[in-house]
């Protein structure tokens, strides 16, 4: 019994050390297991981190520009003169119509006119047949003098010499009448096509599409040859005129682009040409450039105002930094870098302003995070987030 009693005592404590290490090692495997699948967290910013605002330092190609005040110019634009003599019978176009070319605008009284064309025609029918004639006279001498020659080379007693050289003279100046004839007939037509112009010409039409910006004479009053009969302006040619200082010329090359300002809107254009002439006054040039007007809303007319931004150096590569990075620290232009979660105060040179950013001569390089928004809070060193 006593034996028994200490093997059934026994077993109990030699299988417990067992099952507690299995236990052991199955809750440090699976610890183990749950710390590889758990990721470590980030760590959080300091109680103390200021929340700002950043923006990158850029690298850019920035070129500077001066405004300069110009006008809209029509290519075509001018006056519609009368082409031949005589008093207006009707005006079909008023101020404000769109033309197109060939529309016509007015109409002279052509009754004489339309007279002297019939009249010239006749001269050429009357003249055509007094060139048939002569050439049919012309025909009958040659035949009678190559007869006379015939009779002449058998030496035929009807034969007489000075008959012969009296037909050759004759047949000399039927050639000249012929000729003359015929000078006379392309004159008589010459008038005739002069006739039939002058005729056009007293209906008056647009030479350009555009708008009738002005009447000048109306129905009755009599015009001379070269008179304003209506002003013309091409809308739908338009391109800018600006008066640009000499000193700013050698930049603007045919085909250099600009920006140009209308009606508050911006539209890319190109010099087309620079007038060689100076203003010994104002000492500027003219220049003109031509954009696509078609891209702009809302209506354009002539002599309205626009500024050009006329390049005054070349485009180059600089680093800019957003103006509102910048304080002004004891007559220092600072900016705070970000560096390790932290804002650093570093002092920059600035150079001219672009837009919305200021040009850095040193101090910086592109790709700096800066602090623009809760700058003017910040302490050297204090941490940040964003």
């Amino acid at each position: 019994m006593y034996l028994s009693y200490r093997i059934n005592i026994c077993r109990p404590f030699v299988v417990a050390p067992v099952v507690l290490a299995f236990a052991l090692l199955f809750s440090v495997g699976g610890g183990v297991a749950l710390a590889q699948k758990t990721p470590a967290k980030k760590a959080a910013p300091p109680a103390n981190a200021a929340l700002v605002g950043i923006d990158k330092v850029r690298a850019e190609g920035v070129s500077q520009t001066i405004p300069v005040i110009g006008r809209l110019v029509a290519r075509r634009s001018g006056v519609v003169a009368a082409r031949v003599a005589g008093p207006i019978a009707t005006m079909r176009a008023a101020v404000g119509d769109r033309v197109k070319k060939g529309d016509v605008l007015a109409v002279l009284v052509e009754d004489r006119l339309h007279w002297q064309h019939k009249r010239r025609q006749a001269e050429v029918t009357s003249h055509k047949a007094m060139l048939a004639a002569r050439e049919a006279e012309l025909v009958m001498k040659n035949q009678e003098m190559s007869r006379l020659e015939r009779l002449r080379e058998t030496k035929s007693a009807a034969h007489r010499a000075a008959r012969f050289d009296d037909m050759r003279q004759q047949v000399v100046m039927l050639r000249s009448q012929v000729a003359e004839a015929s000078a006379r007939l392309e004159e008589v037509r010459a008038d005739t096509e002069l006739a039939r112009i002058n005729l056009a010409y007293t209906t008056v039409r647009a030479p350009f599409p555009g708008v009738v910006t002005q009447r000048h004479t109306d129905v009755g009053a009599y015009v001379n040859v070269g008179q304003a009969v209506v002003t013309l302006i091409d809308d739908n040619a338009l391109e800018v005129e600006a008066e640009v200082p000499a000193k700013r010329i050698a930049g603007l090359l045919p085909g250099v682009g600009v920006t140009v300002r209308i009606n508050g809107q911006s539209v890319a254009a190109k010099v087309r040409a620079v007038v060689p002439q100076e203003n010994p006054l104002t000492r500027t040039r003219v220049v003109r450039f031509s954009a696509d007007m078609a891209a702009l809303r809302g209506h354009l007319a002539g002599n309205q105002s626009v500024t050009v931004a006329i390049p005054i150096s070349a485009g180059q590569k600089v680093i800019s930094v957003h103006k509102d990075a910048v304080l002004k620290r004891r007559g220092n232009d600072i900016v705070f870098v970000i560096e390790n979660g932290a804002a650093q105060p570093r002092n920059i040179a600035i150079g001219d302003a672009v837009g919305g950013r200021f040009m850095v001569r040193n101090g910086l390089k592109a790709g700096d995070v800066v602090v623009i928004r809760g700058n003017e809070r910040l302490f050297p060193g204090q941490p940040v987030r964003f």
